[in-house]
């Protein structure tokens, strides 16, 4: 023990539990791991993240335009109809190598103030993005196409998300 208290510990090398795992080169720097390659994130894959953040807000009823969401609908019934899925519609992401900016279109359901659910979206969305990916989000733009009236049919292709 040392005159602290403390036992004198040996100099760690980067590949104990809980630290990151880094190595020693010929010359005696330390490299970590990290740095050793790149990342790369599809815009595809924050699409989903964002979709299905802004989902999880309650009082957005649908993502995507009437049309968007009735060819969706289509492409849905096909087998092998591929294009995108109903979990990124109505959003668009670009994605760089350290940010990304995004655009939604949301449906929120009559009776809910609209300034409240796009706070809400944006907060949810960003949270999870930058939670998951790292990157950071510059910006969220919300459109609104549409609200849902209590007295509307539900079309049988679209469902009520909460």
């Amino acid at each position: 023990m040392t005159e602290t208290g403390e036992r004198n510990r040996p100099q760690s090398s980067g590949n104990e539990p809980g630290e990151p795992s880094a190595r020693r080169t010929s010359i005696g720097k330390r490299v970590d791991a990290g740095i050793r390659g790149r990342t790369t994130i599809a815009d595809g894959v924050v699409e989903k993240i964002a979709g299905l953040a802004a989902r999880d807000v309650v009082g957005v009823h649908a993502m995507g335009s009437g049309i968007s969401r009735t060819l969706g609908a289509v492409r849905d019934r096909v087998p092998g109809g591929g294009g995108r899925s109903s979990v990124t519609r109505g959003v668009k992401a670009e994605v760089g190598e350290v940010q990304t900016a995004l655009d939604l279109e949301i449906v929120v359901d009559y009776g809910v103030a609209i300034s409240d659910v796009a706070r809400d979206v944006r907060e949810n969305v960003v949270a999870a993005v930058e939670r998951m990916t790292g990157l950071e989000v510059v910006e969220v733009n919300i459109a609104v196409t549409d609200v849902k009236l209590p007295d509307e049919e539900e079309d049988e292709s679209e469902q009520r998300l909460r």
